[in-house]
């Protein structure tokens, strides 16, 4: 039996280097939306692929055969607005320098904290804002960086005050329209503009920041607080959820937790 020899010179790492960016690029782009979930699920099915064509299953290899080879129209077709906004990135001229600096790459991104001052300031925000019935759509971020809807709007970088959120949500602000995200302790950006899914049936009162609401936790991990501007009401929506005519203290508890589990879906009416 001879020996097998496997070369590995300056041209395959710089392969393995770019392959490795690209997917973590793709990563940053689905991390924290549903579409993480069908990219995981791709990855396992190109896994069982190989293992399949080493262990020579010949039946079982046609079958999945068949499927990989469609797989970039496949892949097309259901990351549609991924790609999209991926090209929309390298169109960027900022994109360099914002997205491949070796200091996001030694950042853990993925470890974004809200403390419990900024979710006071927040929710003592909502609480005036509901009192005057001023519309507001906060998005606070847990796990992704949003950058791309950050770019929609203009940015901040602000500290998170309850006076600030007041005055950019006031009704004659020139920003008052659109959404504000929140990342961490630090307000990002203000009028982003949110996806809007036209096919959510939704009850009559509710309006279109509640349709923002829903069509962006269905996207991202994001928690989104929403006054609507007819009722006073305060509702936050997360991963589909959405806990609808809540008092700012419950807000907060919901906030700290990290999740809508602890109220009951009866909110929803």
């Amino acid at each position: 039996m001879g020996l097998l020899f496997i070369t590995f010179g300056f041209t395959d790492f710089i392969d393995i280097l770019l392959v490795a960016i690209i997917l973590y690029q793709l990563y940053k782009l689905v991390h924290g939306t549903v579409a993480m979930n069908i990219f995981v699920g791709l990855m396992l099915l190109y896994v069982v692929w190989l293992i399949v064509k080493f262990l020579n299953l010949s039946l079982l290899s046609t079958i999945l055969d068949s499927f990989i080879s469609v797989g970039v129209i496949a892949v097309i077709v259901l990351f549609q607005q991924e790609i999209r906004k991926f090209l929309l990135l390298l169109g960027n001229t900022d994109f360099v320098k914002k997205r491949f600096a070796l200091t996001r790459y030694l950042a853990n991104a993925n470890n974004i904290t809200t403390s419990d001052n900024t979710i006071r300031e927040i929710c003592r925000a909502c609480r005036n804002m509901s009192k005057t019935k001023t519309g507001a759509l906060i998005v606070l971020s847990n796990n992704s960086e949003l950058a791309t809807y950050i770019q929609s709007g203009d940015t901040l970088n602000a500290d998170v005050s309850h006076r600030l959120i007041e005055n950019i949500f006031f009704k004659n602000s020139p920003m008052h329209d659109g959404a504000m995200i929140i990342i961490g302790d630090q307000i990002k950006a203000a009028r982003c503009v949110l996806p809007i899914d036209d096919d959510l049936v939704l009850p009559p009162h509710f309006g279109l920041r509640h349709r923002a609401a829903l069509s962006m936790s269905n996207e991202t991990d994001a928690s989104i607080v929403v006054v609507s501007e007819e009722t006073g009401s305060i509702s936050l929506v997360h991963k589909g959820e959405i806990k609808y005519n809540i008092d700012s203290e419950t807000l907060a508890t919901l906030l700290q937790s990290g999740t809508t589990d602890s109220l009951p879906n009866e909110q929803n009416k």
